[in-house]
Formats: C-alpha cells, sequence, structure tokens
C-alpha cells in the first residue's frame, strides 16, 4: 500500500501590501499632500490642481481619504492621488465617460477613476472638460 506523503500548512499570515501613493500620507491641506508627492511628481500635481481650480472656481479644496479634492457645497467635484505609475482623477460621471468612450480610451479606466500615466504629460484639456461636465450636474441637481 502506498504512503502518502504528510505536509504542515504554513500558518503564517502575509502583511498587507503598502499602496505606493500618498494614501498613507497625513496631509491635512492639499499644499501638505503636494509636498508629500516625490519630486518627480509635483509640477504635474500642481498644475493639475490649478486646472482644477479654474474649472470650479467656487469648489472647496479638501483631503479626505487621503487624497487631495474638491467639493462644491456638499457634492464632490473631483479628487486626485498619485501612485508609483499614474496619476488618478476620481469622479468621473458614468454618464461623461459614456460620452467620451473615444477620448478616453488611451486611459485605464474603473467606476468613475481615470489613470494618467506618469510618465506622460497630464490631459490638462480633458481634465477641464470632466471637471465642468461635473460642475453642470451639479448645477442640475445631480
Amino acid at each position: 500500500m502506498p504512503t502518502r506523503k504528510v505536509t504542515k500548512k504554513s500558518t503564517d499570515k502575509k502583511a498587507p501590501a503598502k499602496r505606493s501613493s500618498a494614501m498613507s500620507a497625513s496631509a491635512k491641506n492639499v499644499d501638505e499632500y503636494i509636498a508629500a508627492a516625490p519630486s518627480d511628481k509635483r509640477a504635474a500635481l500642481t498644475k493639475l490642481r490649478n486646472t482644477i481650480k479654474a474649472a470650479a472656481p467656487k469648489a472647496n479644496e479638501i483631503v479626505s481619504y487621503g487624497m487631495a479634492g474638491y467639493k462644491q457645497g456638499a457634492n464632490r467635484v473631483a479628487y486626485f492621488a498619485y501612485w508609483k505609475g499614474h496619476i488618478a482623477l476620481y469622479g468621473t460621471s458614468n454618464e461623461f465617460i459614456k460620452a467620451h468612450a473615444a477620448e478616453l480610451k488611451p486611459y485605464v479606466q474603473s467606476k468613475g477613476t481615470l489613470q494618467f500615466p506618469a510618465d506622460k504629460p497630464l490631459p490638462y484639456a480633458l481634465v477641464t472638460k470632466i471637471v465642468e461636465a461635473r460642475i453642470a450636474e451639479i448645477d442640475k441637481g445631480r
């Protein structure tokens, strides 16, 4: 009769992987958030910030969920975060994504999020369109 080899299973649990972004940073405002970013991302983040502020001049800057964000009244406008390989823009509406599918095709997308590769210039004109569309939705009560 063949013998069965008994192996002992490891019960060691691995620690969760750390995110390579500012998500774990404790920035209190957008200035601190950008200052905590790697030096090679700060210029793009500053221009992204200015682009959003220009498109949504009534929006207030916040830091929430470990990301830089913008709210107009009680409504979220957009959030952004930096990661090792990309800069993400959060809060893009499904309506906008559907209406601009061809223009958004080059970017990785998931539920309301667009990922812009860190090694390419950010599409600031597209960000302006996204933020202006979101402000229009807010103004319509959505």
